[in-house]
């Protein structure tokens, strides 16, 4: 039992289904604006309510903490006493780098706790809301429970999996190829479907891709969008045998915006010397089947905190993630341009109309964006 000490919670009215849903659709939605900035932490939100007025409102930070909870509490101050709480994941309960949330939560004497989901870290795992209950806070779990889990997809994947959640996306044209003959880029979508795929960046811990999509495009993989660089997701690059040039964007840009490499254990010990002079962060993986292992890669990058990943291809490493069936979510942009037959498929060796329809994937909808179409999967 928790020895905080609280004030006695106010009576709880009878909930309002349509409020109770209002609120937590704010909280959700507090938390989703800082998706791909909180890593190692989830992007949690938090709204602070009585009689239908909100009082505070939190978002985790930057880095990772402060955490929502804290935030909301410290901008409602005395009146959070017998207030409501909508929150996107059970409150912390364990001591880490700060206190409890739950022991803020208690001490500030709110009534009642709305929270969408348990969180999956088993250092918490039920023992947040147990703990407010205990303290006679009444505590009701699940609304938003489906939004929440979208949001906290790559806390869940890291807590329950050991690795990151990733999100495969492809841009392709109408007859579904990337590239021209010979691995020469072409811009396939348009302007607008560009911008989208920035704000994604933004949202990701991480972008990977390999190092024939740097030796081919020399990407930037940053977000563009104005005012929004800062919020760019660290670059993986996969180059098994360490042939990433300086003069890439990727390392001319490492000190503005970090670029982490995985090699082959084999790989020269005198350039991988050379990377991490310049401010790259190189990581040894073993290999599969004579490619680097991703299981590996993803264990590794879970141990540096990322929980949301984006990959950005090219077609082999594409390829290798759907094989390894490491695909938790897949964003296809097909544009209405044709290549032509010698193009360059999406997926390395696969069917790309077979990878979507596969009992593996379900769809989550599309969109169109300008002339482009967007078709959204998750993992069945």
């Amino acid at each position: 039992m928790s020895d905080v000490a609280a004030p006695t919670p106010a009576p709880v009215l009878a909930a309002d289904p349509a409020l109770d849903e209002h609120f937590m659709q704010m909280a959700l939605a507090l938390g989703k604006r800082e998706l791909g900035q909180t890593w190692p932490n989830p992007a949690v939100g938090a709204v602070i309510v009585k009689d239908g007025i909100i009082l505070g409102r939190g978002w985790t930070q930057q880095g990772g903490r402060p955490h929502a909870e804290t935030q909301a509490l410290k901008r409602a101050g005395k009146a959070a006493e017998g207030a409501t709480m909508y929150v996107s994941l059970e409150p912390c309960s364990h001591k880490g780098k700060t206190p409890p949330c739950s022991d803020a939560i208690i001490r500030a004497g709110i009534a009642r706790f709305v929270s969408a989901m348990e969180d999956p870290n088993p250092e918490v795992a039920g023992q947040g809301h147990a703990r407010l209950r205990e303290r006679k806070i009444q505590v009701d779990v699940g609304l938003g429970g489906e939004g929440a889990r979208h949001i906290h997809a790559g806390h869940i994947r890291l807590k329950t999996q050991g690795r990151p959640h990733v999100t495969l996306k492809l841009a392709v044209s109408a007859d579904g190829k990337v590239a021209l003959a010979g691995r020469k880029p072409v811009a396939i979508t348009g302007a607008l479907t560009r911008e989208r795929v920035w704000q994604w960046r933004a949202q990701s811990d991480a972008i990977l891709v390999g190092i024939g999509t740097v030796l081919s495009d020399n990407p930037a993989l940053t977000c563009r969008l104005a005012g929004m660089f800062e919020r760019s997701p660290v670059r993986v690059v996969l180059d098994s045998q360490l042939k990433l040039p300086i003069a890439s964007h990727v390392m001319a840009t490492v000190r503005e915006n970090p670029t982490w490499v995985f090699a082959s254990r084999s790989a020269s010990e005198i350039a991988g010397d050379i990377l991490a002079q310049r401010g790259a962060k190189v990581f040894r993986v073993g290999q599969h089947k004579g490619r680097l292992d991703l299981t590996e890669v993803l264990h590794a990058l879970a141990g540096e905190g990322i929980t949301r990943l984006m990959v950005e291809g090219g077609p082999t490493v594409a390829a290798s993630f759907v094989k390894a069936d490491l695909v938790d979510e897949a964003v296809i942009l097909r544009s209405e341009a044709v290549i032509g037959d010698d193009g360059i498929d999406a997926l390395e060796g696969l069917s790309l109309d077979e990878f979507v329809k596969s009992p593996k994937l379900k769809s989550r909808g599309a969109q169109l964006i300008g002339t482009d179409r967007v078709d959204y999967f998750e993992r069945a």
